[in-house]
């Protein structure tokens, strides 16, 4: 199993990333046997990989990353870095490879402290592998701070150091940063293979795995989470009702709270065991006594830890809010299609009756703007408002149509 295999219908990325990877091994082993370099290489320090949910980002960038590390006997006979089996490749997938540090936003920016220690790291040599990797996972979520450190790290890298960043598009990075970069732009993959990869990865049945592939409309994470979580199910039944719900003013608050509660309950289960194994693990590192006490002057330390787990919880609270929203907007653009007879795919054909019926007892117009308040629901979660006031005049709105 090469690595590129979770990389579903980005055949172009993957061609480049391969012969980048070929040309990365290239130069490492020039430099080991004191030869003459490559004349024109395809790798380069600092590469941005963008594209839309689901695309895959974080899957090549990672798989990149695990191609620079190959240490596969076969790339002596000619194969191509990337083998997947070996300890190299392996480590960086599973994200315990030393040389490669995944950084990724705690609460809803990634602030200097967090970058602080990997922009530090990221001019030393490898420790073991052949290249020293930083993978930045939410790259737009730099604040003016961090993008600093990391413009400097990538305007002067190290000889053996490649950063490797993950964003929506061009525009969510400073200019200064994306400019000294290689971009690469994924595509959503196709529904069908999406499904495919299901079946064959995860032995997904493939009636489920095209029903999830469709409702996610290729969303490689969220369709296999849809498959295999019963909670992630019954959410999403939950949100499909939504439209039927917001008939009157009680409706709308009643249902507003409901999807802020069931977001805040989701995010806690997430946290809990997480912040908990956390928690133990630093106490026994700083030496806590029985019965929980713990030495003088740690007390900072936990406090900082607390911080971390209450950004992390609140930043898990709005992407489970998000990844709702974008499942109502999914409602409302297959109530668009019916209207406008459009042949494109519905993404909700199990609750088909319900969007004829509501396609029926509305207009076009006044279904864009049920889609226009869900996108200035998102816009304010993201600008800090209150999630149960930015909801609340989201279904509002849905209501006045």
């Amino acid at each position: 199993m090469a690595v590129w295999d979770d990389l579903v219908g980005q055949e172009r990325v993957i061609a480049t990333l391969d012969a980048a990877a070929r040309d990365a091994d290239a130069l490492v082993t020039a430099a080991a046997t004191d030869t003459p370099p490559p004349p024109a290489s395809k790798m380069t320090h600092a590469w941005l990989f963008t594209g839309p949910p689901g695309a895959g980002r974080v899957t090549a960038a990672r798989a990149f990353a695990a191609a620079l590390q190959c240490v596969s006997p076969d790339r002596a006979l000619g194969g191509s870095p990337g083998c997947g089996f070996c300890d190299g490749c392996h480590t960086a997938l599973l994200g315990t490879h030393a040389d490669v540090s995944a950084v990724a936003a705690v609460g809803t920016q990634i602030l200097a402290e967090d970058m602080r220690d990997t922009v530090r790291k990221s001019y030393t040599s490898p420790a073991g592998g052949r290249w020293q990797v930083i993978l930045v996972e939410d790259a737009e979520r730099l604040n003016e701070k961090s993008a600093n450190a990391v413009l400097k790290a990538v305007e002067e890298p190290a000889p053996r150091t490649v950063w490797l960043l993950c964003a929506p598009s061009v525009e969510d990075v400073l200019p200064t940063i994306r400019s000294r970069c290689r971009l690469l732009t994924l595509a959503s993959p196709a529904v069908g293979a999406v499904a495919d990869m299901l079946v064959r990865r995860d032995g997904i049945e493939p009636d489920v795995a095209a029903n999830v592939a469709r409702a996610t409309q290729g969303h490689i994470d969220r369709a296999r989470r849809l498959a295999t979580d019963p909670r992630a199910r019954e959410r999403r039944a939950a949100v499909l009702k939504i439209p039927l719900r917001v008939e009157d003013i009680g409706g709308c608050l009643k249902a507003a709270q409901e999807l802020v509660d069931a977001a805040a309950e989701d995010s806690k289960q997430l946290a809990e065991e997480v912040d908990t194994k956390e928690t133990e693990e630093l106490k026994a590192a700083l030496g806590a006594q029985a019965g929980g006490r713990m030495p003088r002057g740690t007390a900072g330390v936990m406090k900082d830890l607390e911080d971390k787990q209450k950004r992390r919880r609140t930043r898990s609270q709005r992407d489970s809010l998000d990844l709702a929203l974008t499942e109502l907007t999914g409602v409302y653009r297959d109530v668009l299609a019916l209207q406008l007879g459009s042949r494109v795919a519905l993404a909700n054909v199990e609750i088909q009756d319900t969007l004829e019926r509501i396609a029926r007892g509305s207009s076009p117009e006044s279904t864009l703007r049920r889609i226009e308040a869900i996108g200035a629901c998102r816009t304010a979660l993201d600008r800090n408002v209150a999630p149960l006031l930015a909801v609340e005049a989201m279904t509002v709105a849905l209501r006045a149509g």
